[in-house]
């Protein structure tokens, strides 16, 4: 069954109210409200499981990475109460899509944790995976199975809009109501005081990614510089060329974008042809 939702969605632990600080309850009010908006479309989509790329889960040199683990479990740290989930794999979809990025030619490897059997495995639960959840399958009764899978920033752009095209291919193929989140935060150069200091690219390269969701033109993030995106100190180049890659030709609806802090968030919505 063809995917039936996708979303392009931020993981800075704001995002969550329960997660805020006091002194940061005021931040990140329009992205907490689009991420609330985002869980109704996708409650409204109906799927039944959720495939989630984020950068900051394991990283393989060269290759894209599924995990073939059967659940998938993590909080965030230095919260209480915790924030935390705890959801089952789709492990049948999971190899699907081990498959279909190996008949596209492309370096795919299956990721495991723990157990040497991955029938009984745990894998860690990043902040990428945990925060969308949050909002979209992961506190449902009984939570959403779901599947992650990372980029590979070694490879090409073309690869990674592959990658996502294979992506499609593999939930075409499956009886299941899929949804795809591209898990991304923007441009990480936007203040002095923040980790990554400031430099002029985040801006830019935050005002670009805005208009290319805002034209429904995701086509041009190919025409992004490497060279722009690590100045930008950017972390969601590789997702979103998978997400064009999965949804071409759909409709995409930005529904917020602030830089609160010293990193931009985005919330976008992506619905298929009707």
């Amino acid at each position: 069954m063809p995917l039936v939702f996708a979303a392009i969605a931020p993981h800075g632990g704001i995002a969550i109210a329960e997660a805020c600080e006091p002194e940061e309850r005021e931040l990140a009010v329009a992205t907490r409200a689009g991420m609330e908006q985002l869980g109704r479309l996708f409650t409204a989509a109906r799927p039944d499981v959720v495939i989630v790329a984020t950068p900051h889960n394991v990283h393989i040199s060269d290759a894209l990475a599924v995990v073939v683990a059967a659940r998938l479990k993590g909080r965030l740290n230095g919260v209480t109460p915790p924030i935390e989930l705890d959801v089952p794999s789709e492990m049948d979809l999971a190899w699907r899509l081990l498959e279909s990025m190996s008949a596209a030619g492309l370096p795919a490897a299956a990721v495991s944790f723990g157990s040497n059997d991955p029938s009984t495995a745990v894998a860690p639960m990043d902040w990428g995976v945990l925060i969308p959840l949050w909002f979209m399958g992961g506190r449902s009764q009984p939570p959403l199975p779901a599947v992650i899978v990372t980029p590979a920033r070694e490879l090409s752009a073309s690869d990674h809009i592959s990658a996502g095209a294979a992506i499609a291919a593999a939930t075409g193929a499956s009886d299941r109501r899929v949804a795809f989140i591209a898990s991304a935060d923007h441009g990480h150069a936007h203040q002095q005081d923040g980790p990554y200091g400031f430099h002029p690219a985040a801006k830019e390269y935050d005002a670009l990614v805005c208009e290319l969701v805002t034209t429904n033109r995701l086509d041009r993030l190919v025409e992004i510089s490497r060279e722009q995106v690590e100045l930008a100190k950017a972390d969601s180049w590789w997702q979103m060329l998978m997400l064009h890659g999965a949804t071409a030709g759909w409709q995409g609806d930005l529904i917020s974008y602030e830089a609160p802090t010293y990193f931009g968030m985005l919330t976008a919505a992506y619905a298929p042809p009707s």
